[in-house]
């Protein structure tokens, strides 16, 4: 899994020429403005939040070729705090209903964190392409055994947390945490439809080797593995141990930004932005 460190998130010539083009294109000295976009963080911070950029992202069904996924999120993280700001509640839906929650303070407070949001803006772009990758371990001397998994697959990658050492753990450990955030984030109907039939509400059938996640199931886990990596001893080698922390503290609040996002812009085109 692949470490991550916030400091070294950078926006790139391409997505410098995005920005400028869509909320600035009259400027004369574009040089100079991608250097202060680049040094300047407060000024970057409030130039992604421009609607002119939120709008061409909902308008442009190409955006993805234009600029990067890490920009594409953020800009659409900083938007969505702005229209949370406009609300009184949020919704939390269980599988017959929707219940309002008012706590949209405290989702806003939650997205002021900078290196929370940027966090979440990198952590859904990683999503956007699914990686394979396989692992070769003794099972005892003389017998060696290659498993190939993807990084979307919670089982095995729960099943690699006990099998390495420790000190490879924690990319695995933020990995499983993060999958848990974006599922009940962006495909929260998914977990739910997958654990119980959605009209019935019964439980659907265990099926030998698969595993059955509840929705508070993946809540459960993706708590635990946040405190995990928070506590890891190589978490600071990627400045994330804070994060790690709120995530594990408000994993429940932490979500919602994401389904507002997935109900307010992404709709009907999660499916073509995630892998």
């Amino acid at each position: 899994m692949a470490h991550m460190n916030l400091r070294q998130v950078r926006l790139s010539e391409g997505d410098l020429d995005f920005l400028i083009e869509t909320a600035c294109p009259e400027v004369m000295d574009k040089s100079r403005l991608k250097q202060i976009l680049r040094e300047d963080e407060d000024f970057r911070n409030s130039f992604i939040s421009e609607e002119k950029l939120f709008e061409r992202l909902m308008n442009d069904d190409e955006v993805f070729l234009k600029i990067s996924p890490g920009l594409f999120f953020e800009i659409l993280l900083r938007n969505a705090a702005k229209d949370l700001e406009k609300t009184s509640y949020t919704l939390e839906k269980t599988n017959t209903m929707k219940i309002p929650v008012f706590d949209t303070q405290d989702v806003i407070k939650l997205l002021s964190e900078e290196s929370l949001l940027i966090y979440l803006a990198e952590m859904l772009s990683s999503f956007t392409k699914i990686q394979s990758y396989s692992i070769t371990f003794r099972i005892r001397k003389g017998i060696w055994k290659k498993i190939r998994f993807n990084d979307m697959d919670i089982v095995s990658l729960m099943n690699f947390c006990e099998a390495v050492e420790d000190e490879y753990r924690l990319g695995f450990y933020k990995r499983i945490a993060d999958i848990c955030l974006f599922i009940l984030g962006i495909f929260p109907d998914y977990a739910e439809r997958d654990y119980r039939y959605p009209f019935s509400g019964e439980l659907r059938p265990h099926i030998r080797g698969k595993l059955r996640i509840s929705p508070e199931e993946y809540e459960q886990e993706g708590r635990k593995f946040y405190k995990l990596a928070a506590e890891h001893q190589s978490v600071k080698e990627m400045d994330l141990s804070e994060v790690f922390w709120i995530l594990h503290s408000n994993f429940q609040k932490a979500k919602k930004p994401l389904n507002f996002i997935a109900e307010h812009y992404l709709h009907y085109r999660r499916d073509t932005f995630f892998g």
